[in-house]
């Protein structure tokens, strides 16, 4: 007989019943953990399409100006400006350009030493400097060239600078354009190596310039926008002007002095209703996908308090105010949206409902879709919130770490019983073994004896 083969299965025996009924605990456990994932990831999928939609300003009050010449206008992602302006555009922002005088071609070298770029701003013969920018020193080779010193402005500026080499009629003339806004505009003062500079081709001295010495180089001066909304004066660095009023961003690009613009804004309707039946669509596949994960009979989550705690929020949600702020008779609730709760537990869109909203309160119905503290996307992100917060046993994120703590639990006593079984095992096979030796002793002392007995019997 094997006993060693005897101790294992017998040891084997004595537990399995215990880790079979472990293993199939943490197999149903992780089922749920699969399930309660599956939901909550789907409600937070669910919250950040709805936020993309709201963020990419799709939703958003739609802006028109009657000159589309003067300026193009937009609002902020999440934002419902409303109302209606004027624009009056003066003057656009600009850059300075500067053009060297003329090279033989973009390989004359341009002299040792170094090159000071001073910011400020240059109104006629005089130069301000805007001494909040870090003036700019280039060190200049005597191997550089006018493409390297190109190169090395553009490069050691950050973007403040774009220069390159034009090989023009006159010959290769070094450009150099700033950045929009009056206080961009720039000084170039070389200081050069060269014992007796000379200010000629070949000398870095030739490279200076100042408002006061300008012989034509300057081609373009920097200037700030200038413009009237609603009649109030403003000045802008940039063409791009934001900080308006209720999120409204500009992009001038004309000017019209004595004519000024109306800029209106509308909400699109057809967009909000649009974005509600996705909503609405996307809350049925969600609860679809609950029912059938918790339901009473065969559900991974048929008796999990996360998932009737989402059932409850899902079928309170139509009557949730999401607007509390709201005047009184403006929507506030997701049904004043169109939202609605069928007998079976479904969701509809009643477009009946929601036009009504739409025509009776249009700004009201767009400020529901911001990307503040209230509103659809917000509650809806809250609720998927909540459903990631391990602490609340209520939640789905309560329920996954509470099936988590009990398949760790689980694991611990699996590996209880495997150390139990194996010291089980050694001891049955320390005995069976001693048995064996015990049981072959004395197998040899009766075949003595039997020797002993067959050798008496034969001398009688």
């Amino acid at each position: 007989m094997n006993f060693i083969q005897l101790a294992e299965d017998i040891s084997d025996a004595t537990y399995s019943f215990q880790r079979d009924n472990l293993a199939a605990r943490n197999s149903a456990l992780e089922a749920r953990i699969s399930a309660a994932s599956l939901l909550r990831n789907s409600l937070t999928q669910l919250a950040s399409a709805l936020g993309d939609r709201v963020r990419n300003g799709d939703l958003s009050p739609q802006a028109s100006i009657s000159d589309a010449s003067v300026a193009t206008v937009a609002s902020a992602a999440g934002t419902s400006p409303k109302g209606s302006y004027t624009l009056e555009v003066s003057q656009l922002a600009q850059s300075q350009t500067l053009v060297s005088q003329s090279y033989t071609s973009a390989d004359d070298l341009v002299g040792e030493g170094s090159l000071t770029i001073r910011f400020g701003a240059v109104d006629g013969a005089s130069f301000t400097e805007d001494t909040a920018q870090t003036a700019l020193n280039i060190a200049v080779d005597a191997s550089d060239t006018l493409e390297t010193l190109a190169a090395k402005i553009s490069g050691e500026s950050g973007g403040d600078l774009n220069a390159y080499v034009a090989q023009g009629t006159g010959g290769a003339q070094l450009v150099i354009k700033g950045r929009d806004g009056a206080d961009n505009g720039f000084v170039l003062e070389p200081t050069s190596s060269a014992a007796s500079p000379t200010q000629t081709p070949g000398d870095l001295s030739y490279l200076g310039w100042t408002p006061a010495t300008d012989a034509g180089e300057l081609r373009q001066t920097s200037q700030d926008a200038i413009f009237e909304l609603d009649t109030v004066a403003m000045r802008s660095a940039s063409n791009s002007v934001t900080g308006l009023p209720e999120g409204m961003t500009l992009e001038l690009s004309g000017t019209n002095v004595g004519a000024p613009a109306n800029i209106a804004f509308s909400n699109d309707s057809a967009a909000i209703t649009t974005v509600m039946a996705d909503f609405v669509a996307a809350l049925n596949d969600l609860t679809g996908q609950l029912n059938e994960v918790a339901a009473a009979q065969g559900g991974a989550l048929g008796n999990d308090p996360g998932a009737r705690e989402l059932k409850r929020d899902l079928a309170r949600l139509t009557s949730e105010i999401v607007m509390p702020s709201a005047a009184e008779g403006e929507p506030n609730t997701l049904s004043d949206l169109g939202l609605s709760l069928s007998r079976d537990g479904t969701f509809r869109l009643d477009t009946d409902r929601l036009n009504e909203t739409l025509v009776a309160s249009p700004e009201g119905a767009a400020a529901m879709f911001t990307n503040g503290p209230f509103g659809v996307f917000a509650t809806m992100d809250n609720l998927a919130r909540a459903n990631t917060v391990t602490g609340d046993p209520g939640s789905l994120g309560g329920s996954v770490s509470r099936y988590e703590d009990q398949i760790e639990r689980n694991d611990s006593r699996l590996e209880r019983i495997a150390e139990q079984q194996d010291g089980l095992r050694e001891r049955l096979t320390r005995n069976l073994v001693s048995a064996e030796r015990q049981i072959s002793a004395s197998q040899s002392t009766l075949g003595f004896l039997q020797q002993q007995i067959e050798i008496w019997n034969s001398s009688n």
